[in-house]
């Protein structure tokens, strides 16, 4: 059990469960479940979930140990490009699922990280390998991953306060109307299929930066940055203004295929070759949880998407 004992500084007027998840580096429904567990006073007092912290107050949490997540560890191979004491940096390949869920309880990047690490952290309140940020089963590239819960709640944190630059490359459809272009439009569930997002009113906001590295025939090789960091956000931002990431059969399913004109040809046999979204994490910068150093990293296309960038340039040749 650890407990956390702090005084609310000037300036927060945040309700009980938002101003906590940004002093522990937890998530919003994870400290709401601490609340209604009873593990959380205000002045000494039960709190209510809903109740807003004055300056002054003062708060204790008591964070139980994490439950044990009930899976094993695989020895499945990492492609590890940084390692020491408190994260590691990998480059996830297109297919792993990140989280174990219905269906994939096996062969995810949890059952690999488990085999690997031996100091797990716990802040999500399941014993599990630090995710600190996700990436979609089939994009692929650089992921950092926490050991500890300090370094986890230090990453989540330089994460919220936009610290973490975080660079991707990506083959979308059509022509950007200008570049750089940045979306800024509010993500949520797609109010017909709870499995998808969308461009929601009330949705959390989202905001993408794009920028065109090569003009292809019917498609763009586009740079993108992530401002903020929701579900699916590259790929719904994309579909929402109309340019779909190629290989995308959630938001652009076959998108290529309804093309006229000179350029058609030339758009199906790109969606005929996308082997999945060509989305790809390439660039991940941040400093050290602990030294505070600055850590940047790389990491090339994978052999499919590369094979795929080499066609397209080739075949305007």
């Amino acid at each position: 059990m650890r407990i956390h004992q702090m005084v609310v500084e000037e300036g927060s007027q945040d309700r009980l469960d938002r101003y906590l998840s940004g002093q522990l580096g937890l998530s919003r429904s994870r400290c709401a479940g601490l609340i209604l567990e009873g593990r959380v006073t205000v002045d000494g007092r039960p709190a209510k979930k809903s109740e807003k912290v004055s300056v002054g107050q003062r708060v204790r949490v008591e964070v139980p140990p994490p439950e044990p997540l009930g899976l094993e560890g695989e020895n499945i191979p990492l492609e590890v490009v940084f390692e020491d004491d408190f994260l590691l940096v990998l480059s996830k390949p297109a297919g792993m699922v990140v989280h174990p869920a219905p269906g994939h309880r096996s062969g995810t990047l949890v059952n690999a990280l488990l085999h690997r690490v031996s100091d797990l952290s716990g802040i999500g309140g399941k014993l599990r390998p630090g995710i600190v940020h996700r990436l979609d089963r089939d994009t692929s590239g650089l992921m950092m991953v926490a050991k500890g819960d300090e370094a986890h709640i230090a990453l989540s944190d330089a994460i919220r306060r936009r610290e973490v630059r975080r660079i991707y490359r990506v083959v979308a459809w059509g022509r950007l109307p200008e570049s750089p272009l940045t979306v800024d439009a509010p993500i949520g569930r797609h109010p017909a299929d709870r499995k998808r997002m969308a461009v929601v009113e009330g949705g959390r906001r989202a905001q993408t930066r794009f920028r065109v590295r090569e003009r292809w025939e019917a498609a763009e090789y586009l740079d993108a940055w992530l401002k903020t960091g929701r579900t699916h956000q590259i790929r719904v931002h994309l579909a929402h203004v109309g340019h779909p990431v190629v290989g995308d059969r959630v938001y652009g399913e076959h998108w290529g295929r309804g093309m006229s004109g000179i350029h058609q040809g030339w758009a199906r046999e790109l969606d005929r070759r996308a082997p999945r979204q060509l989305l790809h994490s390439s660039d991940l910068w941040f400093r050290h949880p602990v030294s505070g150093e600055e850590m940047r990293f790389h990491a090339p296309l994978p052999p499919d998407m590369a094979s795929l960038v080499a066609w397209a340039r080739g075949s305007e040749e």
